[in-house]
C-alpha cells in the first residue's frame, strides 16, 4: 500500500458542546491507524466558548490537532478553505464538527480512494437521520438537479464527509457558500469517473442547533446557476453570451424580415408591435454579442495575468 500523510479537517461555528467528543471520536477512531495523520479544526468566528474549549483539546493532544481561529465568522466554505490551506497531507478528509458524521468510516474511505486511485470519495448519508420535510427531500430535490447541470452524478451532495486527493483540491479554490458543489468543482479538474461515492453512518444530532435552514434552498440554486456557467463556460464565456445574443439577432432579424416584406406589399408597420419587439431584440443580440467579446477579453486576461493554464497534468505519484 501507498504511503502517505492524511490531514483531517472540521469546520465549527458555535459547537462548543460538540468540541471535546468530536475531537476524542476522531482520535479513538484513528488510534491504531498506520499512516501519519494531523486533525485541522477551524474556529469560524463562533461567539460562544469553541475556541476556548479547542485550546483545552490542543493542550491534552499536542502537535496531533491544530487549531485556526478566524478572525469572524465567514461561513462554512471560507472555513474550509483555510483547513484545506493548512493541510499538509497528501490526502484530505472533510466532516462537519455537529458529531452526525462518524470518523469511523474515513479510514475506509481513505482506503478506496488509494487503492482505486480516486480523486473524491464522497459520503453518502443513505440512511439519514434528519427531518423528512425540512432537510431530506430538498435535499434529494437538489441532489437530482445538481446532477443534471453539472453531469456528477452523486446521492448525497450535502454530505460533508469526503476524501480528496489533495493535488486536485488544492488546485481549486472555494468561495461564497461553494462548499456544498465541490464535487462539481473537482470535475473542472478530473474526471467524473475518478469521483465515487460510499454508504456512510449518520447520527442525529446530540448537541446544539443546525445552521440550515429551508432558505438555502435559494441560495442553492443561485450557486448552481453559477457553477453550471463555470464548468461550462469558464475558458470560452464568449461561447455563452454569443448564443444567446444570436438567438436574440436571429428572432429579430425574422422579425424584420416579415415586417419588410408586408410594408412592400403596401400595408402600414408604424404602428404594429412587433417593430418595436424586433428592434428590441436586435438591440439584445448587439448587447450579448458585445458582453460575450468582453467576458473572452476578461478570460484571457485572467489565464495570462495568473499564469493559470486552462488544463492539468495528472501526476501519478502524489501519494507515494
Amino acid at each position: 500500500m501507498q504511503s502517505y500523510h492524511l490531514s483531517i479537517v472540521i469546520p465549527m461555528y458555535n459547537e462548543q458542546e460538540n468540541v471535546e467528543p468530536m475531537v476524542s471520536t476522531v482520535f479513538s477512531a484513528l488510534e491504531n491507524y498506520e499512516q501519519p495523520w494531523e486533525l485541522i479544526v477551524v474556529n469560524d468566528g463562533s461567539s460562544d466558548q469553541t475556541a476556548e474549549f479547542l485550546t483545552t483539546q490542543a493542550e491534552q493532544f499536542g502537535e496531533a490537532l491544530k487549531v485556526i481561529n478566524l478572525q469572524r465568522n465567514y461561513g462554512q466554505t471560507a472555513a474550509m478553505q483555510a483547513g484545506i490551506d493548512a493541510a499538509s497531507g497528501e490526502v484530505i478528509a472533510t466532516l462537519d464538527g455537529d458529531l452526525q458524521n462518524d470518523p469511523k468510516d474515513i479510514p475506509r474511505m481513505v482506503e478506496r480512494l488509494v487503492n482505486e486511485d480516486l480523486d473524491l470519495v464522497a459520503g453518502w448519508r443513505k440512511d439519514r437521520k434528519d427531518d423528512l420535510v425540512l432537510r431530506k427531500i430538498p435535499s434529494r430535490i437538489a441532489n437530482r438537479l445538481i446532477g443534471k447541470m453539472t453531469g456528477v452524478t452523486l446521492n448525497d451532495y450535502g454530505c460533508s464527509l469526503k476524501i480528496y486527493r489533495a493535488s486536485i483540491l488544492k488546485s481549486i479554490t472555494l468561495y461564497g457558500e461553494m462548499h456544498r458543489f465541490i464535487p462539481a468543482w473537482m470535475a473542472t479538474e478530473t474526471l467524473p469517473s475518478r469521483i465515487k461515492e460510499e454508504v456512510v453512518t449518520h447520527h442525529a444530532r446530540q448537541f446544539g442547533e443546525s445552521k440550515y435552514g429551508i432558505s438555502r434552498t435559494f441560495r442553492v440554486i443561485i450557486d448552481l446557476l453559477f457553477v453550471f456557467f463555470f464548468m461550462k463556460f469558464r475558458a470560452r464565456p464568449s461561447h455563452f453570451f454569443g448564443q444567446i445574443g444570436l438567438g436574440f439577432g436571429a428572432l429579430g432579424s425574422l422579425g424584420l424580415a416579415y415586417l419588410g416584406v408586408i410594408k412592400l406589399l403596401g400595408e402600414d408597420i408604424g404602428t404594429r408591435p412587433l417593430l418595436i419587439i424586433s428592434v428590441l431584440l436586435m438591440v439584445m443580440s448587439v448587447q450579448f454579442l458585445l458582453s460575450g467579446i468582453l467576458a473572452e477579453m476578461i478570460s484571457r486576461t485572467y489565464y495570462s495575468a495568473s499564469d493559470r493554464k486552462p488544463y492539468s497534468i495528472r501526476n501519478k505519484k502524489n501519494l507515494s
